[in-house]
């Protein structure tokens, strides 16, 4: 009978190590994956370094949305990201990042603001050159008695006196985000146009074109001035209702300047203006001083995290410190695979969480000393220090997880970076806690506070100490 529990328990023995041999060969297997892909340039993972890291321009663009209606703005404002990420990768710009942030939930005020990231472009008159100017085109109806009007009183008297002028345009709603396509092309002489003059044709889209022919349908015998970034560039007369959602634009185009006109709408005419706040400029020698240091960091924290625990707590802290790098190397390796765009304020949470990777290592051996005084062997007290512990490491987890992810819903995109980091650590040290600390502790032979090994010396060198 004896023989047979022998066996088994011979058995169960092999089975825990294999599993620490396998934890501890898949860790090296990913931190060798993790080293390949560092060293070489051209690695198919590499690090993703944000723009404090990796330098660039850092613009901020404020949109006007006073005259669109509230519950349009969050489309328009999407729109507006995806015509200028268009543009932007068009100039082949390496991994832009283009983001809408709103205050209009913390302030009555609606304010919306495009943030635009150009990684590599540290030339700030570079970075507007990329974005491009492009242009806000606008369909507005003349008002010729507020023309008249305007145009009888002069303007010098009019600011003088106080005087209002009225606004002799009236917006139809008609705008570029409603454009489908426009094309160079070159005028036969009809319609008062000269032969031969460049001009620049648009089609809308399907809602677009609807809206366009209401326009001209309820409107015949009227001018539609057609507004480009604010300048009226033509006025011409409606003369009958326009079917198919076509349009001319012409106001005496050279054909480079058609053509320009042309691409630039192609590549998206913004739905509504914007105007540039402000420019931050970040340099590659900053940028790769920043990374230096932070990498310091993180070396440090991570010494001193494992000299902690080796100190205090002798065998399992050298285990927990084993456990440690295999945190740290699945960290990288979901960092390069996800990816996770790596900023400063990334740094900074991968620093933190490593002193939080050990929080459940510590929660744990505090409970396998109190079972391991009481008598019970080494691996008896890691089975019920583990158990004990699951409970107070779930909570303090599930807090620090909601705090990463309010963070990231709410925060700015340099918050972001910090929340995504610091909740991506905290799942991973749960799961390095729970299963490479654990395999590595039930791998090591049983030891009991009154053996002479030298395992029994070392378990009570970390837990039988006066504290």
């Amino acid at each position: 009978m004896s023989k047979k529990k022998d066996t088994r328990g011979d058995s169960e023995t092999f089975i825990r190590r294999f599993h620490a041999v396998s934890v501890l060969v898949l860790i090296a297997v990913i931190g060798y994956f993790v080293y390949a892909n560092t060293a070489d340039e051209n690695a198919r993972f590499p690090f993703k370094l944000g723009l404090d890291l990796a330098g660039g321009s850092h613009l901020v663009y404020e949109a006007d949305v006073s005259k669109v209606e509230t519950s349009e703005v969050k489309e328009l404002m999407n729109v507006l990201r995806d015509v200028i990420e268009r543009r932007v990768n068009i100039f082949g710009v390496s991994e832009p990042i283009v983001q809408v942030e709103s205050s209009s939930f913390v302030s009555d005020t609606q304010m919306e603001r495009l943030v635009v990231e150009l990684p590599g472009v540290t030339d700030v008159a570079q970075a507007v050159e990329e974005i491009g100017k492009t242009p806000l085109l606008e369909f507005k109806l003349v008002d010729q008695t507020a023309l008249q009007e305007q145009a009888s009183v002069s303007t010098s008297s009019a600011t003088s006196t106080g005087v209002s002028l009225p606004d002799p345009f009236i917006d139809t709603g008609l705008t570029g985000r409603y454009l489908t396509s426009a094309a160079l092309e070159f005028a036969g002489g009809n319609g008062g146009q000269l032969s031969n003059e460049p001009i620049v044709s648009i089609v809308f889209n399907a809602e677009g074109s609807k809206l366009f022919e209401t326009i001209t349908r309820e409107n015949t015998g009227e001018n539609l001035a057609i507004f480009l970034d604010g300048q009226m560039i033509s006025s011409p007369r409606i003369n009958e209702p326009i079917v198919g959602g076509r349009a001319i634009i012409s106001g005496g185009f050279t054909p480079e300047e058609a053509r320009s006109l042309a691409q630039n709408l192609n590549f998206g005419a913004l739905p509504v203006p914007i105007t540039l706040i402000s420019t931050q400029t970040v340099g590659a020698s900053l940028g790769a001083e920043v990374l230096q240091k932070g990498i310091k960091a993180g070396v440090a924290g991570f010494a001193l995290v494992v000299l902690f625990m080796a100190l205090y707590y002798r065998l399992p802290g050298l285990v927990a410190g084993v456990s440690l790098v295999g945190y740290i190397v699945l960290m990288l390796v979901l960092f390069k695979l996800i990816p996770v765009t790596l900023t400063a304020a990334g740094l900074a949470g991968f620093v933190l969480s490593l002193g939080m990777a050990v929080d459940a290592n510590v929660l744990v051996f505090e409970r396998m000393r109190e079972e391991y005084r009481s008598g019970k062997g080494s691996l008896e007290s890691a089975r019920i220090g583990f158990a004990r512990a699951w409970s107070a490491i779930r909570d303090g987890n599930v807090t620090s997880i909601l705090s990463a992810i309010l963070l990231f819903w709410f925060g700015t995109s340099m918050v972001k970076g910090f929340a995504l980091v610091f909740g991506i650590g905290v799942i991973v040290s749960m799961l390095s806690a729970l299963v490479i600390t654990r395999t590595l502790l039930l791998a090591l032979p049983d030891a009991r506070a009154d053996d002479d090994t030298l395992l029994a010396k070392l378990y009570r060198s970390g837990f039988m100490k006066v504290k």
